[in-house]
């Protein structure tokens, strides 16, 4: 028997169709000389700090263990319930089979989930890899024939291995260590994470702090063959006293002449394919998706036979993949949006090199999303959306250049004030004409270009009005997902090594919006419409670490190489590991003398007489490692301000505060004050039967 595993259950369910393994078993399938089994995701993980007995930070194990996936309880994190069951399954499976063919994932996570599963389980029967990059029948069966002997993937597991320990190391120790100098358990750092988080804090502080300057430009408008257009002067003034003599010079002169007329053609190519973080951008920019959301329902588009691989970081298809790009584009001749449009592309006769996306030298693990030729079927709207996006970007990406025609007009008055506009009409849309969507420019030249009649030089025209129009330059705009996603891939162009540029970012394309939900989930930023704003947490958290190595983002570029180098040579994993234990020591130490916005407010301490109570987030505490003084900020439902901690600490004792909820929901007002061993009670009115601790 072969033992077939696949990353999860759906995926299992297409691979034994094909197989015929048709006999359902617990937790597998079975015929035909197979069983296809399956994970949840990641059924094996990292082991937490408490399992290697020293929990004294920097925690650098001599040997990672692994241990089956955790979930969260009232009582800590325990093992997931259906993790044990399932690898109960797998590794029955794997007792009775002879051989493994690992169907997981075709990338870096999925190679990590196997390998992991493999590890725990301590198996070691033979396996090979099957690497497609869809789940139709017809790549399920070619895969099957072309199966890779498992050891040519060990480089991509060494590489995996070592990320998520980098990961574990840096995240885990950082994290740790922030919040034993803030008091709070809920604070996080991380390696992509925290760079990233700086990089939203500091457009939000640049855009926030921003001094516009101001300007004014001068346009006249004139008027030929019953359309009126205007010509824009080409110098600016930034100040207001010389623009208004400008402007009056501009309107005492009656006589404008054309100086140039300037007809040209240009072409626009067509766009490559897309990726993951360029839907990601598309769809948030166009449709208001989170890239979170984008990946989701592509992940689920790719599952149902739709679409390809989604995580894929490639925009280009290889030749062999070309070959099949003409029934695709067939295929979509009906579709309601964008048949026509397909009908007219003929790619029969078509060399590959015509186009740019075609090069299977910028294949990496996948190539780019492209449909794969079943009709979807009663989509959801926002699945239909996605499917559309990527279907439409294929018929783009294989379809002619796009003809403009621009004229660009240069003219000057009596007085010799120079003036220029331009016009431009499309000749032959093109790729444009699958979606029509409004050519993207620069506001200022969006707002010059303009349709001009006919024209030749030498002609005057009398102006019939002038206007000098008042401006201000502008921030940088705040983030959005769309362009913090452009920000990450692209942090990598600030680095000397001009291939690091091409293949690093700031994460990778499948893990970038995991990252974005994170900092969201972790209140660091939160969602205003379209923008990414960071919270007063999150502010905080930057300003206490934007000039330590975990908030640089070069680091991060430099450990992704890295990590992309170890797939090329493993023996590098070692070399990687010993930096990243180096640097997780110096990263530590860094934040354990941090001095936080709350630690400047110091009292006191009314215990231990010899230490200083600092009011942090959600908690005040002592800074003497002997005295246990903690006051947490949140009683009963009521959110304590930083006065009424520092009335207490001072007095003893608050004011009433009113607004206190018991257990049961029953709302009620009390002083706080501290007992004898300096423990928060109720403190209440006389006539009050109600004392709580």
């Amino acid at each position: 028997m072969i033992a077939v595993i696949a990353e999860k259950p759906s995926v299992a369910k297409d691979i034994a169709h094909v197989l015929g393994a048709t006999q359902f078993k617990d937790g597998y399938k079975e015929g035909n000389g197979y069983m296809v089994t399956w994970a949840f995701g990641h059924l094996a993980v990292l082991a937490p700090p408490e399992m290697y007995g020293n929990t004294k930070i920097p925690i650098i194990p001599g040997v990672f263990k692994l241990v089956s996936r955790r979930e969260k309880t009232v009582n800590g994190y325990q093992p997931d319930k259906a993790a044990l069951k399932q690898l109960k399954v797998i590794k029955s499976v794997f007792e009775k089979c002879e051989s493994i063919i690992v169907a997981t994932d075709a990338a870096r996570e999925g190679e990590a989930i196997f390998r992991n599963i493999y590890r725990l389980l301590e198996c070691d029967k033979p396996f090979s890899r099957l690497w497609i990059s869809s789940l139709t029948d017809k790549a399920i069966t070619d895969g099957f024939a072309r199966l890779k002997p498992g050891i040519d993937y060990d480089s991509l597991a060494f590489a995996a291995e070592a990320r998520a320990q980098a990961d574990w190391l840096v995240g885990m120790n950082c994290s740790r260590a922030l919040s034993i100098i803030t008091g709070d358990n809920n604070q996080s750092l991380g390696r992509v994470q925290t760079p990233t988080l700086a990089m939203v804090c500091a457009r939000y502080e640049e855009n926030r702090n921003f001094k516009p300057e101001h300007y004014w430009i001068f346009k006249t408008c004139i008027q030929k063959d019953g359309v009126t257009f205007h010509l824009t002067a080409k110098e600016k003034m930034y100040d207001k006293a010389q623009a208004n003599e400008f402007f009056g010079k501009l309107t005492k002169d009656a006589n404008i002449r054309i100086t140039k007329v300037e007809q040209k053609e240009t072409i626009q190519a067509p766009p490559l394919l897309y990726d993951l973080s360029v839907l990601q951008q598309d769809a948030n920019k166009r449709h208001g998706f989170s890239a979170e959301q984008t990946l989701n329902i592509a992940q689920k588009l790719y599952e149902e036979k739709y679409t390809s691989y989604p995580r894929t970081g490639s925009r280009y298809i290889s030749e062999d993949v070309f070959a099949e790009i003409p029934q695709l584009v067939k295929s979509l001749e009906q579709h309601p949006q964008f048949g026509n449009h397909a009908k007219t592309i003929v790619l029969a006769s078509a060399a590959s090199a015509a186009f740019p996306c075609v090069n299977d030298a910028k294949i990496t693990d996948h190539h780019a999303l492209i449909i794969t030729g079943n009709n979807p079927d009663k989509l959801g709207k926002d699945e239909q959306t996605i499917y559309d996006m990527i279907a439409g970007r294929m018929l783009e990406a294989f379809s002619p250049k796009c003809v403009k025609e621009v004229l660009v007009i240069q003219a000057e008055n009596d007085s010799r004030i120079q003036f220029e506009t331009r016009g431009s009409k499309i000749k032959d849309a093109g790729w444009r004409g699958v979606f029509n969507h409004a050519e993207e420019k620069p506001k200022d030249e969006a707002e010059t270009e303009q349709q001009l009649p006919a024209l030749t030089e030498g002609e005057q025209f009398y102006p019939t009005s002038s206007n000098m129009v008042g401006k201000q330059t502008m921030p940088k705009p705040l983030y959005t997902e769309a362009t913090l996603l452009v920000a990450m891939e692209r942090a990598g162009k600030n680095v000397a090594d001009e291939q690091q540029q091409e293949t690093t970012g700031i994460g990778t394309p499948a893990t970038r919006a995991a990252i974005i939900e994170t900092l969201l989930k972790r209140s660091y930023m939160e969602r205003d419409k379209k923008n990414l704003i960071p919270t007063e947490r999150g502010l905080q958290l930057y300003h206490a670490v934007k000039n330590l190595q975990i908030a640089d983002a070069s680091l991060t570029v430099e450990w992704e190489g890295k990590l992309a180098q170890i797939e090329k040579e493993p023996a590098y994993r070692e070399v990687f590991m010993e930096e990243i234990k180096e640097y997780t020591k110096k990263v530590v130490d860094e934040i354990s003398s941090v001095e936080l916005p709350g630690n400047n407010r110091k009292l006191p301490c009314p215990q231990c007489k010899s230490g200083a109570v600092a009011i942090f987030g959600k908690v005040a505490k002592c800074n003497n490692a002997t005295c246990n003084l903690t006051l947490f900020k949140s009683i009963c439902g009521k959110n304590l301000t930083d006065s009424q901690i520092e009335e207490l600490i001072k007095n003893g004792k608050t004011g009433l505060i009113k607004g206190f909820k018991s257990k049961k929901g029953v709302v009620f007002d009390a002083i706080l004050r501290f007992d004898e061993a300096f423990k928060v009670v109720f403190e209440f009115a006389v006539n009050s039967k109600r004392e709580k601790k």
